[in-house]
């Protein structure tokens, strides 16, 4: 009788995800439509299908293909990785105030690019596909330091004191990013400035292939290891128990989170929060199991960012307001609550 049972909750439990990712997905889709629609210059629901069907006139193909459909593309895929970044790490240090943002790790890729912006222009040709790998390089460093410096022999991974240990490097990273920025010039200082706040930068297909291919190889492999994070969430010796390598497991999905993290700030800057709330977002959707709970996630930072970046277009014309604000609008009361929340 209670197999029976479980397994008529397994179903459910299923069934639940099914229809939260689908609802996600069309969520998205409707977004996107929305978001193509969104601008200075603007462009009607049917303007819209005929220059995507090739009825469009020379200037509404180039807002649509060069501009638009670039950076909505670029916002679902940053808000995708930095979500389920955030899925690992709680997973990992099983914090559910843990992200990549919290714990130095988005510093930490921030300040490689920096550095590297503050030598070679980012516009130039090569730059773009280079610093994916530096702000990687940037946040694996913090990444190992701050777990280095959370890691007690005796009692293993420290959940808390790894929460200390990631803002007190924020906090550091933050402070030099601050005092390199006093040696460039007004230009660079400018585009610096306005990366940290969350821009969404690169607003064409270049930008697009530099993140693609990371998110592309890091994802599958973040899914198939969804039941080891399962095992993980449990404590490390009930998941050696079931057979889990646990440090080996450990290492290769942090460095998927870093690889995320790291990849999607060279491209979106400081947007912070959403490796915060997509994750709690889609486990008050369909529960805990990272099966379904990594790309319901996935779904959820993707629609975040992308609604986020709609909005920072639509409020404020021309120019508009930086993703990363409207995310921080979003996030800073959503983080207070769960703060509140925890024991």
């Amino acid at each position: 009788m209670s197999t029976l049972y479980v397994t008529a909750t397994e179903q459910r439990r299923k069934k639940r995800a099914y229809i939260v990712i689908a609802a996600l997905s069309s969520l998205i889709i409707i977004s996107f439509m929305i978001s193509m629609n969104t601008g200075y210059i603007r462009l009607s629901p049917l303007d819209v299908l005929k220059t995507l069907f090739g009825g469009g006139t020379e200037k509404q193909e180039l807002i649509l293909f060069d501009f638009r459909l670039p950076r909505i593309v670029i916002s679902v895929l940053i808000g995708a990785g930095f979500a389920v970044s955030g899925a690992i790490i709680q997973g990992l240090s099983r914090n559910p105030l843990a992200d990549p943002g919290l714990l130095g790790i988005n510093a930490g890729a921030s300040l490689a690019v920096v550095l590297f912006i503050s030598f070679y222009p980012a516009t130039e040709r090569g730059s773009i596909f280079l610093m994916p790998f530096l702000a990687l390089l940037g946040a694996a460093l913090t990444a190992l330091l701050i777990f280095a410096f959370s890691y007690k022999r005796s009692h293993g991974l420290m959940p808390t004191r790894m929460i200390l240990v990631g803002i007190a490097f924020a906090a550091g990273i933050s402070a030099t990013i601050q005092i390199l920025q006093i040696r460039l010039d007004p230009n660079q200082f400018q585009f610096i400035a306005v990366w940290m706040a969350g821009n969404i930068w690169g607003t064409n297909w270049k930008f697009v292939l530099a993140l693609l291919p990371w998110l592309l190889f890091i994802l599958p492999f973040v899914f198939y290891k969804a039941k080891v994070l399962d095992a993980l969430n449990l404590g490390d010796q009930l998941a050696a128990g079931l057979g889990a390598q646990v440090n080996k497991e450990r290492a290769w999905l942090l460095a998927a989170a870093v690889g995320l993290a790291g990849s999607c700030v060279a491209v979106g800057g400081g947007i912070g929060f959403v490796g915060l709330i997509a994750p709690h977002v889609a486990r008050r959707l369909v529960g805990p199991q990272h099966q379904a709970l990594l790309p319901a996630s996935a779904l959820t930072g993707g629609l975040l960012v992308l609604v986020a970046d709609t909005l920072g277009r639509w409020i404020i014309q021309p120019d508009g307001i930086p993703t990363g604000i409207v995310v921080a609008v979003i996030g800073a009361p959503y983080f207070l609550y769960l703060l509140s929340r925890s024991k």
